[in-house]
C-alpha cells in the first residue's frame, strides 16, 4: 500500500470496524497485517489520528474510535476516505463556510490582483461552456469561491475555506446535478465578480450573503426536515442576521 494512502484508508477501516466492535479497535499488530505494511507504519499512523482526536489509547484496554472529538482536518480526511459525516456537521460547515466567504468577499474588494480576476473570468468562462454542455458546475464553483478566499493575499484563510470543499467533494456534485441550480448560480457568480471589480465591499458582502443562502436553505431542508432528529435550525433571515 502507497503511504500516502494509509491514513485515509485507515481511517475509513477504523470507522467500518469501531461499528461492529463497540468503538474498539484492532491492535496494531492486526492492523499491520491487514494493511501488509509495518507496526512502525501504522504506530505512526496512528499517532497522527490520534492527534486528530479520531482515536484514543486506553491504558490495558486498547485502541478506540473518538470522532465526537474530530478536529476539522479530521473531518476532511473522513470526506476523502469516503466516511459520512453526521448531518448535523454538514449543516455547522455550511454555516460557517458562509460566514467566512462573506468576509473573504470584502477583503478581495481591497485586496485582489489583476491575476486573482484573470483567473476568476477563466472560472467564469468555464462554467459557461459546461453549462451550454448540459454539465454540472461542482468544480468551478469550487474554484469561484476559493479563487476569491485567495484574492484576500491571506494563505492561512485560503487553507482553511479549502478543508470546506474537501468535506463536500462528494455532496457538490450532487446540488448540482440540477441544470436550475447551475444556471442560478452562475449567474450569481457572475454578480459577485462585477461587484468585486468596482471594489465595492458591501455589495460584494451582500451578494456573497444572498449566494450561499441557497446551499444554506438546500441543507438545511435535508437535514431539518419535521420528525428528524435535527435541531429546529434559526429561519433563514436569522441566520442572515447572525452572518
Amino acid at each position: 500500500m502507497k503511504e500516502n494512502n494509509l491514513l485515509p484508508d485507515l481511517a475509513a477501516f477504523l470507522y467500518s470496524r469501531s461499528k461492529v466492535h463497540g468503538g474498539r479497535l484492532p491492535s496494531e499488530r492486526e492492523l499491520a497485517d491487514h494493511f501488509s505494511v509495518s507496526r512502525g507504519q501504522i504506530r505512526e499512523a496512528l499517532a497522527i489520528l490520534e492527534a486528530m482526536r479520531i482515536v484514543e489509547r486506553r491504558a490495558k484496554s486498547g485502541i478506540y474510535l473518538t470522532t465526537n472529538q474530530a478536529s476539522v482536518d479530521a473531518l476532511a480526511l473522513f470526506a476523502r476516505a469516503g466516511v459520512p459525516l453526521d448531518p448535523v456537521q454538514i449543516y455547522e460547515t455550511v454555516e460557517l463556510r458562509k460566514i467566512h466567504e462573506i468576509k473573504a468577499a470584502e477583503l478581495a474588494c481591497v485586496r485582489a490582483t489583476e491575476e486573482n480576476y484573470a483567473r476568476l473570468r477563466e472560472i467564469l468562462k468555464a462554467s459557461e461552456e459546461r453549462i451550454a454542455a448540459g454539465q454540472g458546475i461542482a468544480r468551478e464553483d469550487r474554484d469561484f469561491h476559493l479563487e476569491i478566499v485567495r484574492a484576500t493575499q491571506n494563505s492561512v484563510f485560503h487553507k482553511v475555506c479549502s478543508v470546506y470543499y474537501i468535506m463536500g467533494e462528494q455532496r457538490l456534485p450532487i446540488y448540482f446535478s440540477d441544470p436550475e441550480r447551475s444556471r442560478r448560480s452562475h449567474a450569481e457568480h457572475i454578480q459577485i465578480f462585477e461587484a468585486l471589480l468596482r471594489r465595492d465591499g458591501n455589495l460584494a458582502q451582500a451578494l456573497m450573503s444572498a449566494h450561499l443562502q441557497g446551499a444554506e436553505s438546500y441543507w438545511k431542508g435535508l437535514i431539518g426536515a419535521p420528525g428528524s432528529d435535527a435541531p429546529a435550525w434559526p429561519e433563514p433571515d436569522v441566520v442572515r442576521e447572525r452572518a
